[in-house]
């Protein structure tokens, strides 16, 4: 039986953390299932961060790294970067040739983001982020994925992606690109360790692979129940941040006990701290081992991701010669 294709990618902002570390899991198990591309998204990047592009290098290099750390294997997967296959950027081209304007206006992340963005003072009315969800399509029909994995937000995306290949499907009477469908994944939505939306610029994250002293203080500074007050008083897991990510990296059972215990205030905060950091560095600590073997040799990351374009264009290049043909270029 011929697998299915998955095409998905990450915008290269920096390291990783914590609140990544699901998405990945699937990425790991899905790369059995399927043929999988998985892309750094640099030009993606560049919609919001046009003015600010020193550190994408290092960031693609860092992301790279992360990705191999959790187990994306090179051997079973695509690993590249976006803008090292200029095909991505023809097919965007000739699918904007045939977009109406008014199917990427209606995009409901694209109003709220240059309403959220020009708050913050910056001003992203630029022809790239109107097109993003354009570039979205090709970057997944490039490669005729039929599968794309996706958080219930990135569902108006990839209907766009199956409009844009039916018209163009239509348009040109062929039958070149698919409808990818959904795969809707059991993502864990991590709160920051402030219970803020995780994120760097909140510095709340923990990153990935971190252990050891530095997971432990972050772990310290997790939020809990801010009406428990003494050791003893009964607390409300439902309120604590501890007892999310107990909840995901710890067994079910142990779960069951801290959560009763909490309610009786017969377990303190320090302690229920001191088990999940001991829970994380289970998880944390082969990452952060694996992480060190692949920093020391940023040349193996570099030829990776050279060998991962190489695979990838051979790809995007027949599809291209198809789409150029249809189309009497």
């Amino acid at each position: 039986m011929t697998k299915g294709r998955i095409l998905s990618g990450m915008r290269p902002t920096g390291k990783l953390h914590i609140g990544h570390l699901s998405v990945l899991e699937n990425w790991v198990n899905m790369q059995n299932e399927y043929k999988c591309f998985y892309s750094i998204v640099d030009w993606h990047a560049l919609t919001t961060s046009f003015d600010d592009t020193g550190d994408i290098r290092e960031n693609c290099l860092q992301m790279a790294i992360d990705w191999l750390s959790v187990g994306i294997d090179p051997e079973k997967s695509v690993i590249f970067i976006q803008s090292a296959v200029k095909e991505h950027a023809e097919l965007m081209l000739l699918f904007s040739m045939v977009t109406p304007i008014s199917w990427l206006e209606r995009c409901p992340t694209y109003k709220d983001q240059v309403m959220q963005l020009g708050k913050e003072g910056k001003d992203i009315n630029t022809y790239g982020f109107l097109g993003y969800p354009l570039l979205q399509a090709a970057d997944i029909l490039i490669y005729r994925a039929d599968t794309v994995p996706v958080g219930e937000d990135q569902l108006p995306h990839l209907e766009l992606t199956r409009e844009v290949a039916r018209r163009f499907n239509f348009m040109y009477k062929t039958d070149i690109f698919p409808e990818p469908q959904a795969k809707l994944a059991k993502v864990a939505l991590l709160p920051g360790i402030d219970g803020r939306k995780m994120s760097k610029s909140y510095n709340n994250a923990i990153d990935l692979g971190s252990a050891g002293n530095d997971l432990a203080a972050q772990v310290r500074m997790m939020i809990t129940d801010p009406n428990r007050v003494r050791k003893n008083d009964p607390g409300n897991p439902d309120v604590c941040i501890v007892n999310i990510y107990h909840g995901i990296y710890s067994n079910a059972t142990e779960v069951l006990e801290l959560q009763e215990a909490c309610a009786k205030g017969t377990v303190g905060c320090v302690d229920c701290k001191n088990k999940l950091g001991k829970s994380l560095e289970q998880v944390m600590e082969p990452i952060k081992a694996k992480r060190a073997d692949f920093e020391a040799k940023p040349g193996l990351v570099t030829e990776i991701l050279k060998m991962g374009a190489e695979k990838a264009r051979k790809e995007a290049a027949m599809t291209m010669e198809l789409v150029r043909e249809v189309m009497k270029l």
